[in-house]
């Protein structure tokens, strides 16, 4: 008996020398890790999953109480591009917002319930990043093609890219679990992003892009494209690539040993799934929302018709021509001006836009007298100008 409670005691010594201060797991570690899978008393809920899920129920309540009016003001315009933000702001946060009630009520420690988690991280870093890479591609490429069929297709394309995005991440985190995200006292897998070399690579590629989009305007590509014009638009970007950043931040320095890493990747992931849809929310839908003549986002200037009503909305690429009411309004004047982002400065294309003739094929006129007018044309009505002089 003696014998056992000094193995007893030397076990309990053993275990506090490696637990205790002096420990080569760190106590930044431990924290972070205990942040991920910590639970309210034996309810099974994590802390972690009630952090990110607070701030999505409360945006999801909000978009509730305002949907009324938001119905409204999106049947008042004709433009699909609003219509389209905001769809993809309500599945983006539906889908967090289930993400989260579903890891709440599964019990992750069995094999069934680790997958099903695994699954809904996977299913909304999917809805997530389909957003990212359709709000930058209607900001850059598509934002004056306000078609219905441009704008599918571009939701196509981003899903299939978001998609295989994420069955490679999943496959990885499910093949390849991180060592970094293994909780050895209850055998659990947590959700690692696909590992952290995978992690690493692709926030740091993420987050050139993001860089490069921002610094657009501060290079010539600026006379190429037709950049957005809205300080909100390169916010939206900064945020992005600054958390993208820090993301590869931290998934370098979990991948290469340093234990302080996994704080500044749940920091970042944290924010990233809780503020990322309100974001594209008030860059994109807010002011369109709450005053009665939005500006375009996808434009250089403001392309608000002063004579229109306000529930009139109109993107850059269309024009209106609403009537034409004398023969003369078909002739265009040489310092004609079509203020739309579609068309480059050019002279001679401008010339060519504006040269449009009425019917008659007047090509101009002069009036010297009041009882003298010369009209250059063509065909009968010239012979008739000229034996009339």
């Amino acid at each position: 008996m003696a014998s056992d409670s000094v193995e007893q005691e030397a076990v309990l010594v053993a275990n506090a020398t490696i637990n205790g201060p002096l420990s080569p797991v760190t106590m930044e570690e431990s924290f972070c890790k205990l942040a991920l899978y910590v639970e309210f008393s034996s309810s099974g809920v994590r802390i972690w999953d009630v952090l990110i899920f607070l701030p999505n129920l409360l945006f999801l309540l909000f978009l509730g109480l305002r949907f009324n009016r938001a119905r409204l003001k999106l049947r008042a315009t004709s433009s699909p591009i609003f219509l389209t933000f905001y769809g993809i702001v309500w599945a983006c946060v539906l889908m967090s917002v289930l993400r989260c009630l579903v890891s709440m009520l599964v019990n992750a420690t069995t094999s069934f319930g680790g997958m099903t988690d695994k699954i809904m991280w996977i299913a909304v870093r999917f809805s997530l990043l389909s957003a990212e890479m359709s709000v930058v591609i209607f900001g850059l490429a598509f934002g004056h093609l306000d078609s219905r069929n441009s704008i599918r297709a571009v939701l196509v394309t981003t899903c299939v890219i978001s998609l295989a995005f994420s069955l490679a991440q999943g496959a990885l985190d499910i093949v390849l679990p991180d060592d970094a995200f293994h909780i050895p006292s209850k055998d659990l897998d947590l959700f690692g992003h696909g590992g952290m070399l995978f992690l690493f690579v692709t926030s740091l590629i993420f987050a050139t892009i993001y860089l490069v989009i921002f610094l657009l305007p501060c290079t010539r590509a600026r006379d190429y494209l037709a950049l957005p014009a809205k300080k909100s638009f390169y916010v939206y970007v900064a945020t992005l690539c600054l958390l993208d950043g820090m993301q590869a931040v931290g998934a370098g320095l979990l991948n290469w040993g340093v234990p302080q890493g996994l704080c500044v990747l749940n920091v970042t992931s944290g924010l990233y799934f809780t503020f990322y849809t309100p974001l594209v929310y008030v860059t994109f839908l807010r002011e369109f929302f709450s005053i009665s003549q939005p500006t375009i986002l996808f434009s250089y200037k403001t392309q608000v018709d002063d004579t229109l009503e306000d529930e009139h909305y109109s993107l850059p690429q269309q024009q209106s021509l609403t009537s034409l009411k004398t023969e003369s309004d078909f002739i265009c004047p040489n310092h004609c001006l079509f203020e739309n982002t579609q068309f480059a400065a050019n002279a001679a294309s401008i010339n060519q836009l504006c040269g449009v003739q009425s019917p008659d094929s007047i090509t101009g006129y002069s009036i010297e007298s009041s009882s003298s007018i010369e009209f250059s044309g063509r065909g009968e009505f010239g012979s008739l100008v000229a034996r009339n002089n």
